[in-house]
């Protein structure tokens, strides 16, 4: 059994869980998110606890799900409802930051316009779930806030954010978290004697 999977899920105050057939969906002050759940995996659920079990002794399989699927399953549907529940009471943050020379970001509503170094400027529209803030201040570099109740979502959308500029190790510029360290790499110049 996985050690993930075996930990009890704490329900905050406030959070309501619900099971439709193989569909769990979380309710909270946050939003609301539902997942499909693998057949072989069972969630119990009271008011403050939900915990995550599947058959060990079932012979006869009618979905042909091996023990060691099952095992996997039971650790991953754990995490993804435990994420459920945390984005539904508290939500997920991300903040951003752009490195380098004239590299910019500024945002009407849910559209993002980044001017990274190219031609032209990049505009992104994010989906309705995530909450978009930007801060440039002088002698500073420019920040993208991102809020959401959808961990996946959210981390789907930083990665689409980081491959416009991603960081590049000799002179450290491009989109970072913010707090990054990036591994530096000396230039040519340094190795030639």
């Amino acid at each position: 059994m996985s050690r993930i999977g075996k930990l009890p899920i704490n329900i905050p105050a406030g959070v309501e869980i619900s099971l439709d057939g193989n569909t769990i969906t979380v309710k909270g002050k946050e939003g609301v998110l539902t997942q499909e759940v693998n057949p072989s995996i069972k969630v119990n659920y009271d008011k403050d606890k939900a915990e995550i079990t599947f058959d060990i002794d079932a012979e006869y399989d009618p979905i042909n799900v091996t023990m060691k699927q099952k095992q996997a399953y039971h650790g991953l549907y754990r995490a993804l409802i435990h994420n459920m529940v945390v984005g539904v009471s508290e939500g997920f943050t991300k903040q951003m930051e752009l490195v380098g020379v004239g590299y910019r970001v500024s945002n009407k509503g849910n559209l993002l316009e980044f001017a990274l170094g190219y031609t032209h400027p990049i505009l992104l529209q994010l989906p309705a779930e995530i909450k978009v803030e930007t801060k440039s201040e002088r002698n500073q570099n420019p920040q993208i806030i991102l809020k959401s109740c959808d961990k996946q979502l959210l981390g789907q959308v930083c990665a689409k954010i980081r491959s416009f500029r991603k960081p590049e190790p000799y002179k450290g510029k491009g989109i970072l978290f913010l707090g990054e360290q990036i591994r530096r790499k000396s230039g040519k110049s340094a190795g030639a004697k």
